[in-house]
């Protein structure tokens, strides 16, 4: 039997340092030159899926308001964005039987509080003793591995990153690189994608104040 990935990700999740990760001072807010996201959409989905590219699109725009208005990231709030994601009448609900994914090598369980635990790990996205990039990291791969909706979570966790960086002033120029499958059982490509993250917030703001 497939093992469960979200029980596996809670113990990677609670064994990996979110603290230490980076050495250096955060950057300051800024404008990216381009937003990533966007130019991602109409450069990679539009070419294969127009409709999909329009829904991602309509998705970001609400990302980016409720970033501006420094919204409390919720499962309530995502399930809004993956409305447009999704092209749905209604924001989708959370799952309610466990879930697979990556061709079925992934099973995702669930318990009485799989969702209590998931608001409140969302919710750690505004802890401010934990660096900005493993923040954002961190509830991109809690989306991933909570897997709470039907489909489009890929979709969702890319939407949830953007929205930590941006809720707190720091843009994306390029999301191309975040496209990597990810594993639960994985603590140091935890590690490595806070670094990626931090990489690109740096060298988007380097391009911004050149």
């Amino acid at each position: 039997m497939t093992s469960d990935a979200l029980t596996t990700w809670l113990h990677t999740r609670h064994h990996t340092d979110w603290t230490h990760t980076l050495t250096t001072p955060p950057t300051a807010p800024f404008t990216p030159t381009r937003d990533g996201f966007t130019h991602w959409c109409h450069t990679t989905v539009h070419p294969r899926d127009p409709q999909r590219a329009r829904r991602l699109l309509a998705a970001h725009q609400l990302t980016t308001r409720d970033a501006r208005r420094g919204a409390p990231l919720t499962p309530r709030l995502t399930a809004h964005w993956q409305q447009r994601v999704l092209g749905t009448p209604d924001p989708p609900p959370l799952r309610t039987h466990p879930a697979h994914a990556k061709n079925g090598a992934e099973r995702y369980g669930l318990r009485p509080n799989t969702w209590t635990t998931y608001a409140r790990a969302l919710a750690q996205s505004r802890q401010p003793h934990v660096p900005l990039p493993a923040r954002a990291a961190r509830a991109y791969l809690d989306v991933a591995f909570f897997h709470p909706f039907e489909d489009g979570n890929a979709r969702a966790a890319l939407l949830t990153l953007v929205f930590v960086l941006a809720r707190e002033g720091r843009g994306l120029d390029q999301v191309g690189p975040l496209q990597l499958p990810r594993h639960a059982d994985d603590p140091a490509g935890a590690q490595d994608l806070i670094r990626l993250v931090d990489t690109l917030v740096r060298c988007a703001a380097l391009r911004a104040r050149s």
